[in-house]
């Protein structure tokens, strides 16, 4: 055959194929729904004060946001297994869009509840990272996994980071109302990222290679509950999400309390979303050389520090900006961590159904950081009994975290010698 004829027979690959494509597409969706949740917190007082309503019912809204938001991740998880995760993204964003206009039009706390909490719940767990992080788990080579997970994660925390300080702007110039119709135009139009995250082929591919049968959803599903380790991410995870939903969704209104400006709340989650890029990177990174289990042990202890450390001194702009920086640094880099532990034992064959399984102990916490720090602050006037929540929480997760098992199960180790 003619050299011609083999050059024409194997085009070289769309750009949109590659990985760096792959991983800016992916962290893109994630940085914009990430960080739409990220500056939910700055709505809060604009919202209740116009509204009439209490700070609680705007908090329950967010809390059942995340609860759903983990109720409905193994679902989307086993559609992405299952179809691919680009008619998934594709979903959660069109879902995300309806769910914000219905917040900027919502007259009643109940409408409010539905839109933000029930609909952009279900948005979120196709947008984010079961999702996004399997598709990226199945797409780029096993070596560069930590890589592409770390550099997603980085590209969605600069997305996080921007759209903190320009959805202040928009409360501040035009109104929340406004402010939220202009968000979820921004989400319709970030439509088309979802068509590089075709990961159905690699999929396919996967499982038609493997020497013996490609394992069933429920048996890899069984084989991950009778593993202790799985439960002990569970549990760790719980503290992760009631850190940083309470962090997220109640420092703005504190800082208030405490006599400081709204913008110093705005400057605050900033700096969080801008740190957040380089430690979602470095723990990507370091998550390919170093143990992750003892990596995320690390992180636990090194937030409860930094949260112990922020309530017991005295308050000040350096204080407010130190905090900002290392819970920023800490924020997402326990997620490529935890999925790169749930790759590494049980395989990327169903990674984003039992990513989906981890991530409901997380959200479970959200849910209980948001919806306890509304209803403390309403019962007592302080959120003092939920710092001390969030800090005791951190050395539990760490100590939770030791004992996991990270080598991989029996049966990959056969498949690899098959």
């Amino acid at each position: 055959m003619p050299f011609s004829t083999l050059a024409r027979s194997a085009p070289p690959p769309r750009w949109w194929t590659q990985a760096w494509a792959l991983v800016l597409a992916g962290g893109l969706v994630m940085g914009l729904a990430l960080g739409v949740r990220h500056v939910q917190g700055l709505f809060l007082l604009p919202v209740t004060l116009e509204r009439g309503w209490s700070r609680e019912s705007f908090a329950f809204a967010l809390a059942l946001q995340n609860l759903v938001w983990g109720l409905a991740q193994p679902l989307a998880g086993m559609a992405a297994d299952r179809w691919g995760a680009r008619p998934v993204v594709g979903t959660g964003l069109a879902l995300y869009a309806l769910g914000l206009l219905g917040m900027s039009q919502a007259g009643s706390p109940l409408a409010f509840v539905i839109a933000g909490g029930v609909c952009i719940g279900i948005a979120l767990s196709g947008t984010t990272f079961g999702v996004v992080y399997a598709a990226l788990g199945r797409l780029v080579a096993p070596e560069r996994r930590g890589w592409a997970l770390g550099l997603a994660g980085a590209v969605g925390g600069l997305g996080q980071f921007l759209l903190v300080p320009t959805t202040q702007t928009l409360i501040g110039h035009w109104g929340w109302v406004a402010a939220l119709g202009t968000l979820a135009l921004v989400i319709a139009l970030a439509l088309p990222l979802a068509v590089p995250l075709n990961d159905r082929a690699a999929t396919t591919a996967r499982g038609a290679s493997a020497a013996q049968p490609p394992q069933a959803l429920r048996a890899a599903v069984q084989e991950a509950f009778a593993q202790r380790g799985f439960w002990l991410l569970n549990l760790g995870f719980l503290a992760c999400g009631f850190q940083l939903a309470f962090v997220a969704s109640h420092l703005p209104a504190w800082l208030l309390d405490q006599g400081w400006r709204a913008a110093d709340g705005m400057a605050a989650l900033a700096l969080i979303a801008l740190a957040n890029v380089g430690g979602t990177y470095a723990c990507g990174l370091l998550g390919a050389r170093y143990a992750k289990k003892k990596l995320l042990a690390g992180v636990y202890l090194a937030r409860s520090a930094a949260m112990a450390l922020f309530v017991l001194l005295p308050l000040s702009t350096a204080s407010l900006y130190l905090f900002a920086l290392a819970m920023g640094a800490l924020w997402l880099g326990t997620v490529p961590l935890t999925s790169g532990i749930l790759a590494q034992v049980f395989g990327v064959r169903y990674l984003a159904t039992l990513f989906g399984f981890v991530f409901f102990g997380h959200q479970l916490g959200s849910f209980l950081g948001v919806w306890l720090g509304g209803v403390v602050f309403e019962a007592t006037g302080s959120y003092g009994p939920v710092w001390a929540g969030a800090i005791a929480l951190g050395l539990l997760a760490a100590a939770l975290h030791w004992p996991i098992d990270e080598r991989p199960l029996p049966r990959l180790r056969r498949e690899a010698l098959a």
